[in-house]
């Protein structure tokens, strides 16, 4: 059975294959690139970063690493020319592992969900 009882990031990436590891690693330094301050932990048993509230959190799947959050319909809307080429949903943004992270765009999205909790406080 997998392990599920993860205590830091570091645990969780441990159980995944190299290039996946590399993969959430880079996810990982995005985050704290767009959101210098957050906190790193563990929720839901996958990776999570939480500043003034839930951030986002990321998981790896077979086919792909998906970023969580409530996303905000603001949030759709304001990314919504680059999210059409991706699986998304209210919850979840799947980036395939067949191709390049779009980084550039994770630390937007980080950024946008950073003031939207700023904004919250």
């Amino acid at each position: 059975m997998a392990k599920t009882d993860y205590k830091t990031i570091n645990e969780y990436h441990e159980a995944f294959p190299a290039e996946i590891r590399e993969r959430l690693q880079t996810i990982r330094e995005a985050v704290h690139k767009a959101a210098p301050k957050a906190e790193e932990t563990i929720s839901y048993q996958i990776p999570c970063f939480k500043y003034k509230g839930y951030l986002i959190y990321y998981s790896a799947h077979a086919k792909h690493i998906s970023l969580s959050s409530p996303w905000s319909e603001a949030l759709l809307a304001k990314f919504e020319k680059e999210l059409k080429k991706l699986k998304v949903t209210k919850s979840a943004i799947q980036l395939p592992n067949n191709e390049p992270l779009p980084l550039n765009l994770v630390e937007r999205i980080v950024k946008f969900r950073k003031k939207e909790n700023e904004d919250a406080k």
